[in-house]
Parts: C-alpha cells; structure tokens; sequence
C-alpha cells in the first residue's frame, strides 16, 4: 500500500498522575527530519520517541507537539541562599551601629527580604513514561491511515496516468510505419521531379528509405517504455513500505525514453504524441514527491 508523506495525527492519554496530548504533522522531504516541539520535561525522551516515530514513518519532515499537565501533588523545595541572608544580617547590624537603633534578632525579618527564600518545585517524570507512549502510539496511527487513504487516492490517479502514456505509446507504434512509408512516398515524389526524363532507380530510393527508417526507428525505446510502465504497476501493486525512490527513478527513465523518441520521430502528428507524453509524465513526477 502506497502512503503519502504528508499528513496528521493526534492523540492524548492520561493516568492519575498525568495528562498528555500529542499532536504529529509531516509533509514531503527526502529523508526522515524530526523536529520536537516539547517541554524540557521531555528532553531525556527523545532518543526513545525518535526510535518510535521510525516505526512508523520513513520519510518526510515531521513535527511532534506535545503537551503535558502534571496533575500530581507538588513537591517544593525551599532553597536558602546563605550568603544574601549573612550580607542583610551585616548590612543591618552596620545601620544599628550607626543609628543606636535595636539589633533585629528574629530569623523571619531577614527572611522576608527579597532571594533570601526561594521556593523551587521538584520536576521529574517518574511514572509518565507509559502515558507518552499511549499518546505518541495514538497520534502516530491516526497519523498512518491518513496517510494511507491519501496514498490510496495517489495510486488511483497513478495508475490512470500509467495507462494514459500506454494509450500514447499505442498511438506511437501505429505512426512509425506510417512516418517510414511517408517519407519513402515524399523521396520517390522529389525523385521523380529531378529526373523527369530518366528511369527512377526504385533500389535506389529503397536503400534511402531503408537508412531514413533505421534513423527513425524507436523501437527499442517504446519497447523500454513498456517496461517501465509494467514495473511502475508491480511496485505499487507489492508495495509494503517506501517505494517512493523507486518510483521517482523509474519516472526519470521514461522522460529519458521521451525525449529520445522526440529527437528521431519525423512527424508533427508524432512529435505532439511524445509532448503530451512529457506533459503526462511531468505530473506524474510531481505527484510521486508525495510517496513515501
């Protein structure tokens, strides 16, 4: 089954002590590029999440959001900072001294003023571990079957693209003979004006044609058009992962395959077959970017 590279997903989970949500969006790049968009909570799970996302998705630039509430009961610390505390308590006896004023002598005067007491909460993610693996799972298999029904649209429509250039090649194989007996016809014509009074040489104008027919001569192309186009029907029709770069390959051969008929085919009949030929193939590029 065909997959595209571009799609969306979501998924949240929770448990007593959390609630998370994650959300993934991809869209075309060549290769895998992951871009995490989470709180530091989450920093040491990266390795383990980017080791999931592979599991699913093989290529193209995905981005994963999440978000996290910690519904636990917080646990504080209060953190003292000595050496603001000891240069109040200095600063203070220095002004007693100086004003004949009484000596502050209670701890919560000092600890009033500002930094001396900074409350910090204790942070870790003990026990969530299996909370963001349920929401990661969920967000990346809505994420998947996106992006399977876009590649199922994708396939219909490659598929019908395949068979439209079957249709030109058809028409192609049915000019070559038709090109050869023109031109044999068009020679044998300006023949007979120049040598209005002598014999025509009929082996002549045989032999003419016979080289005239092997410079025109496509076969060989057409028959490796054919083939490609067997080959694109059978990847897709056994695909069971990425086959985007096989299918992109396979395209560039059949431009190459075009452009050669353009360069020997001798008809304006031939030559607007092989450019709706290229205008088909070029869409066809276009859309095989999108597989993964």
């Amino acid at each position: 089954m065909l997959k595209s590279m571009t799609g969306y997903g979501e998924g949240t989970a929770e448990s007593a002590a959390w609630k998370i949500r994650a959300e993934v969006k991809t869209v075309n790049q060549r290769y895998l590029d992951i871009a995490f968009h989470t709180p530091k909570l989450l920093n040491a799970e990266e390795a383990h999440m980017r080791d999931t996302i592979k599991q699913t998705v093989a290529r193209g630039k995905l981005d994963l959001f999440l978000t996290v509430e910690d519904l636990r009961e917080k646990s504080v610390n209060i953190r003292v900072n000595r050496t603001l505390a000891q240069a109040y308590q200095q600063a203070l006896n220095e002004m007693s001294d100086l004003l004949r004023v009484t000596r502050p002598d209670d701890v919560a005067t000092i600890a009033s003023y500002p930094d001396v007491l900074t409350a910090e909460e204790q942070t870790s993610f003990d026990g969530g571990e299996a909370v963001l693996d349920e929401a990661l799972g969920k967000a990346l298999a809505a994420l998947d079957d996106m992006r399977k029904t876009e590649g199922a649209n994708l396939e219909t429509d490659f598929l019908h693209r395949i068979d439209t250039l079957a249709t030109f090649v058809e028409k192609l194989k049915k000019l070559a003979p038709e090109i050869v007996a023109n031109y044999r016809e068009r020679l044998k014509s300006t023949v007979a004006e120049l040598l209005a009074a002598e014999d025509i040489d009929e082996t002549r104008i045989i032999e003419e044609t016979a080289l005239y027919a092997d410079k025109v001569n496509f076969t060989e192309e057409v028959v490796r058009l054919e083939s490609h186009f067997a080959q694109f029907r059978q990847i897709i029709a056994e695909a069971d992962g990425p086959v985007g770069r096989k299918l992109d390959f396979l395209i560039q051969e059949m431009n190459r395959e075009a452009n050669t008929i353009g360069s020997k085919c001798q008809s304006a009949e031939a030559a607007q077959t092989v450019v709706d030929m290229k205008s088909e193939i070029e869409k066809l590029r276009e859309q095989v970017q999108n597989i993964e």
